[in-house]
């Protein structure tokens, strides 16, 4: 049954949320909003990164890049796999953007710093990248660890053996942890697993591709907004 939060009367309480310990965040579009339009700068990268490498116009580029992203789950996972392009390499390219886009939420940090629990991100971006948005956005510390591609063996989300790896790594009980994440698809393996999850359906690109209404237990507009109101009149 999918539970919607964005309205304000269906807003989740902190009690409905008593049994999780764990809470686990995707970062690129999920802790920040797409209107900061960071990706446009990542993609531009990533196209400019396939011209160079296969030798096409920046149409063709877009194509391959969203393909093997579709096909994928991420546009690296691709390229590995057909051209044999070493991860830091096109990690090291795409990732050289102004992060001057992103404002600090101060609402949110406070939120987190009201939310009992451990706190970890889960992203197909690489840690360096995952912590300079982190301190751009004022959430530096917040997060015990940051789980990336590198860790994942560059077998990205939604790959099960991402979830898996995830929880043995950091000795996770999925049924006592929650995801949130704006990709719908991304959520599917996390419910599998017995997370509970919420989808953040900000209007990101690609945000509904492939979604499974019955993996989604909320649906949130905006994180900054579903934090503050589950821990409004909670003592940090």
């Amino acid at each position: 049954m999918l539970a919607e939060s964005t309205d304000r009367s269906h807003d989740p309480r902190m009690d409905a949320f008593g049994h999780i310990e764990t809470w686990i965040f995707d970062l690129d579009n999920t802790l920040y909003p797409p209107r900061a339009n960071l990706f446009a700068q990542i993609d531009e990268r990533m196209g400019a990164f396939i011209m160079r490498l296969i030798g096409c116009d920046a149409v063709e580029a877009r194509r391959v890049q969203k393909r093997f992203f579709h096909d994928h789950g991420t546009t690296l996972r691709g390229l590995m796999d057909g051209h044999g392009v070493a991860p830091a390499e096109f990690l090291n390219f795409v990732h050289d953007i102004d992060m001057g886009v992103l404002e600090a939420d101060g609402r949110m940090a406070d939120a987190f710093a009201k939310l009992p629990g451990r706190k970890l991100v889960f992203t197909n971006a690489d840690t360096t990248y995952a912590e300079k948005v982190l301190d751009r956005l004022g959430l530096g510390g917040v997060f015990e660890a940051v789980y990336d591609i590198h860790a994942m063996n560059y077998r990205p989300k939604p790959d099960p053996a991402a979830y898996q790896g995830f929880c043995a790594a950091h000795g996770i009980r999925p049924e006592r942890a929650l995801f949130v994440e704006d990709m719908a698809r991304n959520l599917v393996p996390a419910k599998a697993m017995g997370m509970t999850t919420v989808w953040a359906d900000n209007g990101a690109e690609s945000g509904s591709y492939q979604a499974d209404h019955d993996s989604i237990d909320h649906r949130i507009a905006d994180v900054g907004d579903w934090l503050h109101s589950i821990t409004t009149g909670v003592n940090a």
